[in-house]
């Protein structure tokens, strides 16, 4: 099979791909969910959005700048970690900013481990790998952050009074909050982790399916989701290992007192 050897997909088989959504706006009417404006708001605004990025990645594909690449590449990072704190139903001063610094240096030196010393990509910025590696490792890690600071803050919450108890009685600020950490990762690398445990077997990932279709052989599709996933699991363990650190700096004070009234609700 030869790599360009793919369908090219026309305006009108998209209108056609798009009617597909009438199964989900007809089952809202019929059984009244309330879902059909909220459905077209999303399938226009996905269309758009996809359609804006598209024009991007060509125009820089083409130019093939690296100030360009470059300034795309943060430009996602800082949407990944904006968008990791507002999934979260609780914040603390600091929270955006702690988010920000986390994934941006989990997913570059990930990102950049992988293409400069895996992947050997010549130049190391070539968008054809650079945009599409940084934005699946960006998008698995910011889930695995808010995931992780959500958890943190309601079991910092839940458990106030005995966490105070143990501070009072003598308790470190990480004696006392260790198991709040240590379920905040653990809750934060979960998805990961399942993904992992039924890909290839209940599903076949995202990347992989994509790069059969353009016509890849199975097996080269097959390494580098393999590539991916490790790297997605790596950069994910970092990220949630960092931001849930950091938060527990700022909520529990040098002298092993629990801040929790630097925790608001969103």
């Amino acid at each position: 099979m030869e790599p360009s050897s793919y369908i090219v997909i026309s305006n009108f088989q998209l209108v056609l791909a798009a009617l597909l959504l009438l199964v989900n706006i007809l089952l809202s009417v019929v059984l009244r969910l309330g879902l059909g404006k909220d459905l077209v708001i999303g399938a226009i605004r996905m269309t758009v959005q996809l359609i804006l990025v598209g024009l991007v990645l060509e125009w820089i594909f083409q130019t093939r700048q690296p100030a360009m690449i470059i300034l795309m590449a943060l430009l996602m990072t800082g949407l990944a970690g904006v968008a990791a704190v507002n999934r979260t139903s609780r914040r603390f001063p600091g929270v955006y900013w702690n988010s920000l610094v986390i994934i941006g240096s989990s997913a570059f030196l990930v990102t950049g481990a992988a293409i400069t010393g895996i992947l050997k990509v010549a130049p190391w910025y070539d968008p054809q790998y650079l945009i599409p590696l940084l934005g699946m490792v960006l998008g698995n890690a910011l889930t695995g952050i808010s995931l992780g600071l959500d958890q943190l803050m309601e079991g910092c919450v839940r458990n106030r009074n005995w966490i105070e108890t143990m501070l009072s009685h003598g308790a470190s600020r990480w004696e006392a909050a260790h198991y709040e950490v240590r379920e905040s990762l653990r809750t934060g690398m979960i998805p990961t982790v399942n993904a992992m445990m039924i890909m290839g077997i209940v599903s076949l990932p995202g990347m992989m399916t994509g790069q059969i279709l353009a016509g890849a052989a199975p097996m080269d599709a097959v390494r580098y989701q393999m590539v991916i996933m490790f790297m997605i699991a790596a950069c994910t363990a970092l990220a949630t290992l960092g931001v849930v650190l950091l938060a527990w700096r700022i909520l529990f004070s040098k002298n092993h007192r629990l801040l929790w009234s630097k925790i608001s609700d969103k």
